[in-house]
């Protein structure tokens, strides 16, 4: 396992968590209920469905229940869009997630609340990088996790997510190619670990799982010693090795409905206790501390740009049908055969 120094932008030149939600719209009960009336009368009449990630504010996973549409991971709601008859998508979370959509939808209208909702690790892996590196490898495939642009989709021979990464590179595995890992560093060390498959790792993160601290983790479980500790791969290996239960954010959610402790400490997103919370009402949870050796808490334990998601940018879209996804087609067309593979490969599971 080889890992390639390539970081562009360091964490600290991401925007602040505390900084977009300071400028974000909060709404009483009376103005929820008017905007969320208001963008169910829009979604009919655009004939449009919502697709919204685990990590978006629960006021926008609200209102894409309420309307028919979808709230899950990124293979889930790639799944979803793919089988909406829906001339409209409208994507709440982070920029690949709506060309995802689009990959897969080329002849509907794409649209996100806001085009600024970047990743930390998209922007860390360029396509130019990632085909320059991938050339000093020839007899390697190029695997890379869906959180990455439809430049780099295009590019690789597979796309991945969190949920299927694992069995994915243990087939691969099985026919002895040899990989080329991108670009999550965490990710694919815990997947290296777990196949003992030939990889070569990019060298990115994610912003918000990188804050979390195995030494202030264990601070946090010493105080809820009957706590399980459900933890996301894209976290730190020293976090990971804590963990009760390793998966991805649909998986987290299945451990904290079915586990039987109380309590969950939770080192991911904390958008996804809106959906926590749903499923098992009765369990407390507990968000991972971001605080401990080595923390800067950028995000303190909220993606940034999922966080500029909300109400307000989702009706001005759908009004002005505003933010509109677009690929170039050559592009698009070589991003679906990697894409395609992916939904197809969950298919077999």
């Amino acid at each position: 396992m080889n890992k390639l120094n390539n970081i562009k932008f360091n964490n600290e030149s991401f925007p602040k968590t505390i900084d977009i939600l300071n400028s974000s719209p909060v709404y009483d009960a009376k103005t929820k209920k008017y905007k969320i009336n208001l963008i169910k009368k829009l979604l009919k009449e655009k004939d449009a469905k919502i697709i919204a990630h685990y990590y978006t504010h629960e006021d926008i996973q609200e209102v894409a229940e309420l309307t028919g549409g979808k709230v899950s991971d990124s293979l889930e709601m790639a799944k979803f869009g793919a089988n909406q008859s829906s001339k409209m998508l409208i994507v709440a979370g982070v920029r690949f997630m709506g060309e995802t959509a689009k990959i897969l939808n080329p002849e509907k209208k794409v649209l996100m609340p806001t085009l600024d909702a970047e990743c930390s690790l998209d922007l860390n892996c360029p396509a130019s990088g990632l085909l320059e590196f991938s050339k000093k490898y020839p007899d390697r495939e190029i695997v890379v996790y869906a959180n990455t642009s439809a430049e780099v989709k295009a590019i690789a021979d597979w796309v991945v997510t969190s949920s299927i990464a694992v069995k994915l590179i243990q087939y691969l595995n099985k026919k002895n190619i040899k990989i080329i890992w991108a670009p999550d560093k965490h990710l694919g060390k815990y997947i290296n670990e777990k196949t003992n498959a030939n990889m070569k790792l990019w060298d990115a993160s994610c912003i918000v799982h990188e804050e979390f601290k195995a030494d202030a983790l264990l601070k946090l479980k010493e105080k809820n010693k009957d706590a399980a500790i459900l933890v996301h791969p894209e976290s730190s290996s020293e976090v990971i090795k804590l963990a009760d239960v390793v998966g991805s954010t649909s998986q987290l959610i299945e451990a904290c409905k079915n586990l039987p402790n109380k309590k969950m400490i939770v080192a991911t997103d904390n958008g996804i206790f809106y959906k926590m919370k749903k499923a098992a009402p009765n369990k407390i949870l507990l968000e991972a501390p971001t605080g401990g050796k080595g923390a800067t808490c950028i995000s303190c334990a909220h993606c940034p740009w999922m966080a500029m998601n909300n109400l307000d940018n989702l009706i001005e879209t759908l009004t002005q049908e505003k933010n509109e996804i677009k690929i170039n087609e050559e592009i698009r067309k070589k991003a679906f055969v990697s894409t395609n593979k992916m939904i197809d490969f969950a298919k077999k599971l």
